[in-house]
């Protein structure tokens, strides 16, 4: 799977892996960040973190234009300078007035940065493969590429635990989901009897012996200050990101072209087939019917960030027993990768011997990890998020090795297709967090009475996980596969930003499912995402036969 590929690939798929990890770091506590520190609403966080979501995904457009003109290795170096500053003032701790601004400001550079940085290094990436020597690996590169994103992902939550556990235990707290909501509720005078009871116990489970202002108020401030520390972890893999950048530049520096230069290449390239404005009409239209589904896959699987946080928080056991603490653990999901990828060695390597080794090495590992672990483990919600990119990476090498083997036997789906297919199998993941939220208070019923809170076992979103990341691995890299082969020559640049186009407008979608929760049944408000997947994935194929004859 390795073999053969430039080694300009993995300097910038390690490049990238550093500042993904530094992204997911901050978004697997930003939202928690949020309620914890300005005591946000439901509703108020949701418009915050959609929209910044969607400047994320809509400034690579504008990053490529500058590219363009001024190349790109000049806009990803600019774009992790950028994106640096703006995770140091999310870093820095701060009156809740003053952050305020800060944070603004911080979203605003790393929005930016991150659109200097994205859209640019990919295309880089795809310029690796102009030459006619890896022109046939594109495909497997880009299945790399998505899965060390997924590498800097599956580590991001457990460092800003850490760093949140570390940052507790100094002044002798510990976290406890409950706290910051009724703290707040406290503090602004709108807390019930009820909740005032279940406040006291929590202080005195914290051993804090002072008034029950001054320890809303400390548990705040602590909060807030180790996620300001856990936003500096991004800072330090930027540093990181930067240094394998520079340091490997020699190894890809032939794919930092402008305009002028790739045009230049391009009139050289006889292979080129010129279409009719028919035809580049019929292309555009379809991409566009593509992005018009996408949008409804982004808006529903980046709810991991926002509403599945919520439900991790609120209603999800804060304690694994069993067999549940393995995924728990970051180094047992290590260990399993590298069984998983030594197992499929065994097959495609020449080397079996060392195969096995490394395979029975890292169950054997594997094993004495899990046995030497608590029994009980407390969970913080934003852990869940690990699992989305774990099942990713190990995945990966499962989705090529069976989509190889029906590409040898002519059956392979076209990309329209997987893509409907992932709609379907989104629309499945969101019905598994239906069936498991039955029952359960409604969000504003819980705010009003904690003594309500029903937890459900990890498996729900754990199983959710599992199938999103199913629908996500036939959707997202399907749909750039698709984007770069149907796009017409003359505007493929506009039609990758318009891809990103799309996944913002969905993002900024996200925010419509954070209004729900409230006052709406949860079976409800994840019921809604199924409906939008399964008509998403009915127009789909509707429009199938048109989709896979510009595919062709």
């Amino acid at each position: 799977m390795l073999q053969g590929q430039p080694k300009g690939l993995f300097a910038l798929a390690l490049a990238n892996t550093g500042e993904r990890f530094g992204y997911y770091t901050m978004l697997a506590i930003f939202t928690l960040f949020l309620q914890a520190k300005f005591g946000y609403t439901a509703a108020e966080t949701s418009t915050i973190f959609a929209s910044f979501l969607a400047f994320v995904y809509f400034t690579p457009l504008i990053g490529g234009m500058l590219a363009d003109k001024f190349g790109y290795g000049k806009m990803v170096t600019s774009g992790i300078i950028v994106m640096f500053f703006g995770y140091l003032l999310l870093a820095i701790p701060t009156s809740a007035e003053a952050g305020k601004v800060m944070m603004f400001g911080s979203l605003a550079l790393i929005a930016c940065g991150t659109g200097l940085f994205k859209g640019n290094l990919q295309v880089m990436v795809g310029n690796l493969y102009d030459a006619p020597e890896y022109k046939s690996k594109r495909d497997q590169a880009f299945s790399l590429f998505y899965m060390a994103i997924n590498i800097g992902a599956m580590y991001a939550p457990t460092a800003a635990t850490k760093m949140t556990d570390w940052m507790l235990a100094k002044y002798n707290f510990f976290y406890e989901s409950q706290i910051p909501s009724l703290a707040h509720q406290f503090l602004n005078n709108t807390i019930s009897a009820e909740n005032k009871e279940v406040l006291a116990g929590l202080q005195a489970a914290q051993h804090y012996t002072g008034d029950m202002a001054s320890f809303c108020n400390a548990y705040i401030e602590r909060l807030s200050e180790a996620y300001n520390y856990g936003f500096g972890v991004a800072c330090i893999s930027l540093i990181i990101s930067m240094a394998i950048y520079m340091a490997f530049r020699s190894t890809f520096k032939h794919t930092d072209v402008n305009t002028k230069q790739a045009q230049a290449a391009a009139t050289s390239d006889t292979h080129q087939e010129e279409l009719s404005p028919a035809e580049t009409k019929q292309r555009i239209i379809a991409l566009l019917l593509v992005f018009a589904v996408v949008l409804f896959f982004w808006m529903a699987f980046h709810q991991n960030g926002l509403t599945m946080t919520f439900f991790a928080r609120d209603y999800t056991a804060n304690q694994a027993i069993g067999l549940d603490r393995l995924g728990f653990d970051v180094l047992n999901l290590t260990f399993l990768v590298v069984a998983i990828y030594g197992a499929f060695s065994i097959f495609q390597s020449k080397k079996k011997l060392v195969s096995i080794i490394v395979t029975v090495v890292a169950l054997v590992a594997l094993g004495i990890n899990y046995m030497s672990m608590p029994e009980t483990m407390t969970i913080l919600p934003q852990q869940f998020q690990q699992f989305n990119p774990f099942f990713v990476v190990a995945l990966t090498p499962v989705s090529l090795a069976i989509f190889g083997y029906l590409a040898n036997k002519k059956k392979e789906p076209s990309a329209p297709r997987k893509i409907g297919t992932g709609m379907l199998i989104a629309a499945c993941g969101f019905l598994i967090l239906a069936i498991g939220s039955m029952g359960l208070p409604t969000p504003d019923a819980l705010a009003a009475d904690s003594k309500l809170q029903v937890l459900v076992s990890p498996n729900w979103l754990i199983s959710t996980y599992l199938v999103l990341t199913f629908a996500e691995l036939l959707l997202s890299p399907m749909g750039i596969s698709f984007v770069s082969k149907v796009a017409p020559p003359k505007y493929k640049g506009a039609m990758m930003g318009g891809w990103f186009v799309a996944t913002a407008i969905g993002n900024y979608m996200v925010a419509i499912i954070g209004y729900l929760w409230g006052g709406m049944q949860l079976w409800m408000v994840w019921s809604v995402l199924i409906v939008l997947c399964l008509l998403s994935a009915l127009f789909m194929f509707s429009i199938m036969k048109k989709l896979e004859k510009v595919a062709k």
